[in-house]
């Protein structure tokens, strides 16, 4: 008996009946219990993400049982030679809690709970605040950054507007070309808007940050804004204003972004000058400051790029709308060290007192022109910067000429200048007039500008530190 079961056993093995056996047994066994079905949807009733839906993704895809299903997806993950398995549409997947069978079914864009109702009051609420447990800590120890960016749909596409890939962009705060009194004034903003949830809650008002970025095209904007994603450990939603059908549809993209997430609009003012796009000034404030945005971008910051904003509506400017404005000038003396040392390994070379003098006598360049001729050179420093010099004494002659007054004279560092309307920060120094006075608030400092301009805080929410 033993050996007929034993040869029956592996007969099954190797046919795969075994496989056929169980399922028709579960099957049958099915028949004796009442299910009862939960759906989780990917998105809510007004298209936003459904943070439940992420969770038990997290959860289901690191479970053992996923090896097990009749199929599953592989991928290639990031370590090498790792390789990842991800749920397919209409898989399977079995979990067992505190002694009950639980059954996931992932439909298209679904995840169904399917468990016996004579469980159910013991368990559901139970394994639920599991899952949360669970994939909480999962995200805390493995957050793997993703860049969204919008596609061409309409308000109706259930599917939603976003489609994603891995942020890896390497962009660090002490990687950028920037001065470092102006890095640490924003390193700490972006420090006290992390602590502030509870302050702005007491407020009233929605937990976000906006900043603008202007400047010249190739003065490192973008390159600022993965190092700001880097350093919030936030992922980045990209806008692209042509690729927007009207207002309604902007209002869409926001409802589906997530918390801890940084939301771009890159040459805002191109947009509004050209009128290139589908959305109107009315629809772009609404996005910035609007109830929806009051409903909707908790734990986010706001990032807008313009190459100049001289012309633009100030309504746009205005505090509130933006919180802190960030100038990039044509490059200077000590941003071109800064690339230096991260291009050519240089902290100092006997060439650097020519380029320094050339910076003096008002010629420039932006930082990603100097950056490819460093690349182009990297293997010569010394031709590098020879190369650097020729540019600047041609191409760079006199592009420095608007900047000459803005830099300071106290050992290089911009300083900081006001501007009308109180709660609006602007980092870098524009105007003719000098910065008189700091004062510590909230992990930055105040500054009182000349008579004709107002103080204001860099950090409009605050009055007291």
């Amino acid at each position: 008996t033993f050996v007929f079961l034993f040869l029956f056993r592996v007969v099954l093995i190797k046919t795969g009946l075994i496989f056929t056996v169980k399922k028709k047994w579960r099957l049958f066994e099915d028949c004796f219990h009442v299910y009862q079905l939960f759906k989780v949807p990917k998105f809510n009733e007004s298209m936003q993400r459904n943070q439940l839906y992420h969770k038990v993704f997290v959860y289901l895809n690191s479970l053992t049982s996923v090896e097990d299903s009749d199929f599953t997806n592989l991928f290639t993950g990031k370590k090498p030679n790792e390789i990842l398995l991800r749920l397919d549409p209409n898989q399977i997947i079995e979990d067992d809690f505190l002694g009950a069978k639980i059954l996931w079914i992932n439909e298209d864009n679904n995840l169904v709970l399917k468990i016996r109702k004579a469980d159910k009051r013991r368990v559901l609420r139970p394994y639920l605040q599991h899952i949360h447990s669970i994939s909480d800590d999962l995200d805390e120890k493995k957050r793997d950054l993703k860049l969204y960016v919008n596609v061409v749909g309409h308000g109706d596409d259930h599917k939603g507007r976003w489609r994603c890939v891995p942020f890896t962009h390497p962009s660090t705060f002490e990687t950028i070309a920037m001065e470092s009194d102006l890095k640490n004034k924003v390193k700490s903003d972006l420090e006290s808007f992390l602590k502030a949830k509870q302050y702005y809650h007491r407020l009233g008002r929605v937990w976000k940050r906006s900043y603008l970025l202007y400047g010249p095209s190739g003065t490192g904007k973008s390159i600022f804004i993965a190092a700001l994603a880097n350093f919030l450990s936030y992922d980045v939603y990209d806008i692209d204003l042509s690729k927007v059908s009207d207002d309604s549809d902007l209002k869409l993209l926001l409802l589906q972004s997530t918390a801890k997430s940084v939301i771009v609009i890159e040459d805002l003012d191109r947009y509004l000058s050209e009128k290139s796009t589908a959305v109107s000034l009315s629809g772009i404030l609404n996005f910035m400051d609007g109830m929806l945005t009051s409903s909707c971008s908790e734990e986010r910051v706001m990032v807008f790029t313009m190459n100049g904003k001289d012309h633009v509506d100030q309504a746009v400017l205005r505090p509130g709308r933006i919180d802190v404005h960030i100038h990039f000038p044509l490059c200077d003396f000590t941003a071109f060290k800064t690339l230096a040392n991260s291009y050519l390994g240089l902290k100092d070379h006997k060439l650097f007192p020519q380029v320094e003098e050339i910076f003096q006598n008002g010629s420039s360049l932006s930082p990603a022109e100097i950056g490819e001729l460093m690349i182009a050179n990297r293997n010569s420093p010394s031709r590098a910067l020879k190369s650097v010099i020729h540019a600047l004494q041609t191409d760079g002659d006199g592009r420095g000429a608007l900047n000459t007054g803005q830099r300071s004279t106290e050992n290089g560092p911009r300083k900081l200048s006001g501007e009308k309307g109180e709660g609006s920060g602007v980092f870098g120094k524009e105007g003719a007039n000098a910065v008189k006075e700091f004062k510590k608030l909230y992990g930055l400092l105040r500054v009182k500008s000349s008579r004709k301009s107002q103080s204001f805080d860099l950090n409009g929410d605050q009055k007291e530190g």
